[in-house]
Order: structure tokens, then C-alpha cells, then sequence
């Protein structure tokens, strides 16, 4: 009796009473399902017909899509960074700012975006400047939390490069909070991450200061 009702729970089907078309076409166990067959059990179980027109393709297109939309678990942050670095003489502030963002909170698997700005004041090393863009990208490109990210930014630039400090702030709306929930559509979350000098309240400010302004020559 054990044995069968494992073998029942282990497959998609679990005796619901489904529409002819809505019902799998084989029972599949989770272990041994491609990506599409799960993604077409989801759409079943919505209470959707995944052979009608505008479905019978969507099971390949969300594999190919949360492909990219978490390439950056395959992607070495580290390895980026250390491919370009310059000797150069510099210790004031380099800031890259309005960085944008898209995301996936690891909670819902629903996108979040914004803006991330860094800054970090060199200490006989600086980063080529595309990668830090490069670098947001591969954080963001997972499942995360806004929190978790704003620091993994900091504290990868902080440990390849060893400037004298690093700041990070990440500007963000959240469509978890947005259409569903609470769905508050103006809230947005702003979480920083300050490292060595940029602990110091004058460094911080300066950062915080040159992140809010703007040129009026479209800079």
C-alpha cells in the first residue's frame, strides 16, 4: 500500500479531475521530467489547455527565457573582474551610477529592476569600467534579494581589487509588492552596502551626494 501510494505522489497526476486536454499525456515522475513537460504540468494545473495555439510553444520559450534570466549562476564574478584590472595612480572616488537592474526575488521568481550605483576609491588598481555594469549583471541574473545583491557587489569588488573602500547603493521596485499583495505601485526599496573608507560619514556623504545629482547636459 506504502509502495503505491509513493509511486502516486511521485508523478504529476494525482488523481485531480481534469478536463480530457488538460489531463498529462503521461504520468512522468518529477526526477525524470524534461524542464518543458514541467513547465506544461504548470500550465495544466493552472487550468489551461497547453496545446492551444498561443500555449502549445510557451514550455520552450520559459525554459529559453529563465535560461538567460539566470545565466549569472554560471558566470564567475571573480574572474570578470581580474581580467581587468590597470596599474594606475588614482586614489579619488570612481563612481558608475544609474546601472540598470533586473532581477528575480528568489521568494515569488518575480522581476524586480532599477538602478545600482558604485563607487570605489582605488588603491594602486582600477577595474575597466564595463565591468562593473558586467558585474551587476551577473549577481542580478539569479534568484536574489535585493538586500543579498547590493552586497555581493560590494564585497566582490572589495576582495579582487582591495581598494580602499567600496560603496554600493541599489534603487529598486518590486512587482511582488506591485501586483500582488500589499500592491503598492510607488514603493520602491533602497538598500546600500559601505565598505572600509566609505564607512566614514564624510566619504559616504560625498558618494551619496554625486549619486542624486544631475547634469543638465544629460550626464
Amino acid at each position: 500500500m506504502s509502495d503505491e501510494r509513493s509511486d502516486e505522489e511521485s508523478t504529476f497526476s494525482q488523481g485531480h479531475k481534469l478536463k480530457d486536454h488538460m489531463k498529462p499525456t503521461t504520468d512522468v515522475t518529477l526526477t525524470s521530467a524534461t524542464y518543458e513537460e514541467l513547465i506544461r504540468e504548470t500550465i495544466v494545473r493552472l487550468g489551461e489547455d497547453p496545446d492551444r495555439e498561443g500555449l502549445s510553444r510557451t514550455p520552450e520559450r520559459v525554459h529559453k527565457a529563465y535560461d538567460f534570466l539566470t545565466k549569472g549562476y554560471r558566470e564567475d564574478p571573480e574572474a570578470l573582474l581580474k581580467g581587468a584590472l590597470f596599474t594606475v595612480t588614482y586614489d579619488e572616488m570612481v563612481i558608475v551610477k544609474d546601472i540598470e537592474m533586473f532581477s528575480l526575488c528568489e521568494h515569488h521568481m518575480l522581476p524586480f529592476f532599477g538602478k545600482v550605483h558604485i563607487a570605489y576609491i582605488p588603491n594602486g588598481k582600477v577595474i575597466g569600467l564595463s565591468k562593473l555594469p558586467r558585474l551587476v549583471e551577473v549577481f542580478s541574473r539569479r534568484l536574489q534579494v535585493q538586500e543579498r545583491l547590493t552586497t555581493q557587489i560590494a564585497e566582490t569588488i572589495q576582495e579582487v581589487i582591495k581598494p580602499q573602500g567600496v560603496g554600493v547603493v541599489c534603487e529598486a521596485r518590486h512587482l511582488c509588492m506591485m501586483m500582488r499583495g500589499v500592491e503598492k505601485q510607488h514603493s520602491a526599496a533602497v538598500t546600500s552596502s559601505m565598505l572600509g573608507v566609505f564607512r566614514d560619514l564624510d566619504t559616504r556623504s560625498e558618494f551619496l551626494s554625486l549619486i542624486r545629482s544631475r547634469s543638465t547636459n544629460g550626464i
